[in-house]
């Protein structure tokens, strides 16, 4: 059986590390009333500019007929099954659009809803890919692929929460409004929803906590750790750095966020995802 992969934008995984064939469907950066698709049409730093000029960026899911294509593409190729895998159906709509174009793909495919997003779901997509390759069956791809995300945990730190509360993506950590301007929160993404863990003094609090909840979770296992963050090199490469040298069977990766996230969580965002192997 041959089973392709299909995921969307905001996996952001490295050009070295994306599984070969995997088709990406790009999720929509809104800017100046213009819609983009992430990764052709848009970059980060143009989404960080527009954020210093205080503009207003939203995202938009694909729409069904995007995933359709690709489902017809991947079918014309010879393909018996496809795996698509999306971020949390709790933040955006593009679980649904893949859902809605499943129902009548010339293939069976089965859609994947992630309960994450960033890099823990491309990481996701890159053990599905691994299971795909060693000629495992659609459901076999799909376990693997909810299993990986599912033992993945994701904290970030914001500056701001302005953003998150602009997207409605800011779920339970609503109840720090109040008092975001006197603290750093520490959020996490728990069962696909961004919820508040705790609350620190400075941003240098917070991101040495967020490393210690990284070594925790990660243990003395395998792990791929990944820092995240939106305009923020110097602070991420200090983290990364950090968790180098605290986690020595781990590999840390540095990247920067892809445009549609940094839509949502803003300017200085850092983030770390520990996805055991």
């Amino acid at each position: 059986m041959s089973v392709a992969l299909v995921s969307d934008s905001t996996g952001y995984l490295t050009a070295d590390l994306t599984p070969p064939g995997l088709v990406v469907v790009p999720v929509a950066v809104v800017l100046g009333g213009r819609s983009y698709d992430e990764g052709v049409q848009i970059s980060p730093g143009e989404v960080a500019d527009a954020l210093r000029r205080k503009e207003p960026v939203s995202t938009s899911r694909p729409a069904p007929a995007r995933f359709a294509q690709a489902y017809q593409a991947l079918a014309d190729e010879g393909h018996d099954a496809i795996v698509s895998i999306h971020l949390s159906g709790d933040m955006s709509g593009t679980y649904d659009a893949a859902r809605i174009a499943s129902r009548d793909a010339p293939v069976p495919v089965t859609v994947v809803d992630a309960r994450t997003v960033g890099t823990a779901m491309g990481f996701a997509v890159r053990t599905a890919a691994e299971v795909a390759a060693a000629g495992g069956t659609a459901e076999e791809v799909a376990d693997a692929a909810r299993a990986r995300a599912a033992a993945s945990r994701t904290w970030l730190v914001v500056d701001s929460l302005d953003q998150l509360r602009r997207g409605g993506r800011i779920g339970k950590a609503q109840a720090l409004l109040g008092t975001a301007l006197m603290v750093k929160p520490v959020l996490a993404l728990e069962d696909g929803m961004i919820v508040p863990l705790e609350k620190q003094r400075t941003m240098a609090r917070a991101v040495a906590r967020m490393a210690e909840l990284a070594r925790a979770h990660a243990g003395d296992g395998a792990a791929d750790v990944i820092v995240q963050h939106c305009a923020a090199p110097e602070r991420a490469g200090e983290l990364a750095a950090t968790l180098r040298s605290a986690l020595p069977a781990c590999t840390v990766h540095l990247v920067e966020v892809g445009a549609v996230i940094s839509a949502h969580v803003g300017l200085g965002t850092v983030s770390v995802a520990v996805c055991p192997r």
